[in-house]
């Protein structure tokens, strides 16, 4: 099946949509990128664009040491990230393992933060080595605890060696379980994809398959969400939305650190797909370390020098 009549679930259907693609332009594609990456933005709109940055952050922590009270000092920052100034807005989400969702929803619940997403990362994250029983279940115990959003890994290795159908299928099971209780974000791992073809062939593959939001990668492998890769998966939303009238999101995660990688991601955004992806429901940007960027960035404007970082929270 496909959520938009684009393929009829048989692996011939999958491989004549994806075969009908488009090829990208590498050098075409490294170029425009870097091209956008020199664009500035005006000083009155800095303020905008740090504040929608800030919006669109899926705060971050995935480590093996996370604890609860790591999550709910997170939680909290979510909220309110500086507790000195009430117009900074929450972020889009927090972004945790499956047995760290019930803390972190209790706890927004309990501070006022009930318009702040979970994300759950899922489906055995990082690696996708596991059988799809398990890969349900992953699921399933993350809504169960709340997750109002699933961050999906792909099998990487079944789409390199071209079994599309099983990366579909997998798909399609994993937004089923989903329902309209949680929006699918699917995790490519664009740096094990190798080629921006493979990006695209990606991008289209999980729109079908019902992704709300397709996201570079999940942060623990290099290269994670270059320019360039950003770039392809924002001409496959915008040539999608011509196909079908649907909006899919993007994410990019790993390595945008600081307000002007940010900045860059908005300007690709916005001269990419267009300004109507310049809301949280259509991009977010993942990360830990840039929400502390962001608000040392936004004090300086207001009092024309930088703060210590230790004003910041340390995440």
């Amino acid at each position: 099946m496909s959520f938009y009549g684009l393929v009829d679930g048989s692996d011939a259907s999958l491989k004549k949509y994806l075969g009908a693609l488009s090829g990208v332009d590498q050098v075409g594609a490294d170029a425009r990128a870097s091209m956008l990456a020199t664009r500035s933005i005006k000083t009155t709109s800095k303020r905008w664009a740090i504040d929608t940055a800030i919006s669109m952050v899926d705060l971050t922590t995935l480590e093996g040491a996370d604890t609860p009270g790591k999550v709910q000092a997170l939680c909290t920052k979510a909220v309110r990230p500086d507790p000195t100034d009430s117009t900074v807005p929450s972020v889009g989400a927090v972004c945790v393992y499956n047995d760290m969702v019930g803390v972190a929803r209790k706890h927004l619940d309990l501070i006022g933060g009930s318009h702040v997403g979970v994300a759950a990362v899922s489906t055995a994250f990082p690696s996708g080595r596991a059988s799809m029983s398990v890969k349900i279940q992953d699921t399933q115990d993350a809504l169960n605890a709340g997750a109002s959003e699933i961050d999906m890994v792909i099998d990487r290795g079944a789409f390199l060696s071209g079994d599309y159908i099983t990366v579909f299928n997998e798909i399609v099971q994993i937004r089923e379980l989903c329902g309209e209780r949680a929006h699918l974000k699917v995790i490519f791992e664009t740096g094990e994809l190798v080629t921006y073809d493979n990006v695209r062939k990606a991008s289209f593959l999980a729109m079908a398959a019902g992704a709300d939001f397709i996201k570079t990668s999940t942060g623990k492998v290099a290269p994670a969400a270059t320019a360039p890769v950003v770039l392809v998966m924002l001409e496959a939303v915008r040539d999608f939305y011509s196909m079908t009238q649907t909006r899919i999101g993007v994410k990019p995660a790993g390595g945008i650190r600081n307000t002007k990688d940010a900045i860059k991601q908005l300007v690709l955004v916005n001269e990419t797909a267009g300004p109507e992806w310049l809301t949280p429901s259509l991009f977010r940007i993942g990360a830990s370390a840039l929400l502390n960027d962001l608000l040392m960035q936004r004090m300086k404007m207001d009092n024309g020098y930088y703060a210590s970082p230790a004003y910041v929270t340390i995440d």
